[in-house]
């Protein structure tokens, strides 16, 4: 039979008292972690829909369907560094279409008027860099409200840096995340897929958090 815990002094039923409270905090944090990363926002009308880079056809197809509810009457499409590697393949006399360039036919071949997508020509190479851009199209076509469209686990870290870069503009931000992406933030320590995601998002939203990106 287990000794009871008045049988110990004070202090060690306090601090054990403590223990306990850490590890069912620690582990109630951990469990509730996706849903943190994956907070949205109500949907709302706006101006524009701003998809993030980073997949090929996830964030894309979600902006797609915002449109054609009526969401946002135009979508931005943003660059991203390519993987060094594709300067050889192109050396070599083999043309692959970069995830811009898919992004943009998805959305072309989906419907949506070339008149409708705003293609800034910077290159990106993180989040940070495309809530610059984000700035200046706000600053440029006085935006008051865009939806901000990336993955799930992405939009808290997003939200982050978007904030800071836009701080002044009086703009309204919307995260939306893609209904086409398959990450579950209720459930995603149960697939390794999830867990994968996890571990490379969170020390990034650390790094932003603590104010290492700019």
């Amino acid at each position: 039979m287990a000794p009871s815990l008045s049988r110990f002094p004070t202090r060690l039923r306090v601090a054990l008292a403590a223990v306990l409270l850490l590890v069912a905090f620690g582990v109630y944090a951990v469990l509730h972690l996706g849903a943190y990363l994956a907070a949205e926002d109500p949907l709302q009308k706006a101006d524009a829909i701003f998809v993030f880079s980073g997949t090929r056809a996830e964030r894309p197809l979600e902006a797609f369907d915002l449109y054609k509810e009526g969401w946002a009457p135009r979508i931005v499409v943003t660059r991203a560094v390519a993987e060094q590697a594709m300067s050889i393949v192109e050396r070599r006399g083999i043309r692959v279409e970069s995830d811009f360039e898919l992004n943009k036919a998805v959305l072309l071949q989906l419907g949506v008027p070339e008149s409708a997508l705003v293609l800034p020509d910077r290159i990106h190479d993180n989040t940070a860099e495309e809530a610059q851009t984000l700035r200046q199209l706000i600053e440029r076509y006085h935006w008051r409200t865009v939806i901000l469209v990336s993955s799930k686990f992405h939009l808290r870290r997003l939200r982050l840096a978007c904030e800071r870069a836009t701080r002044g503009t009086g703009v309204q931000l919307i995260r939306r995340g893609s209904r086409y992406d398959t990450f579950d933030p209720a459930n995603w320590w149960r697939r390794r897929s999830d867990i994968r995601v996890m571990l490379s998002e969170v020390p990034k939203f650390a790094a932003y958090e603590l104010g290492l990106r700019d």
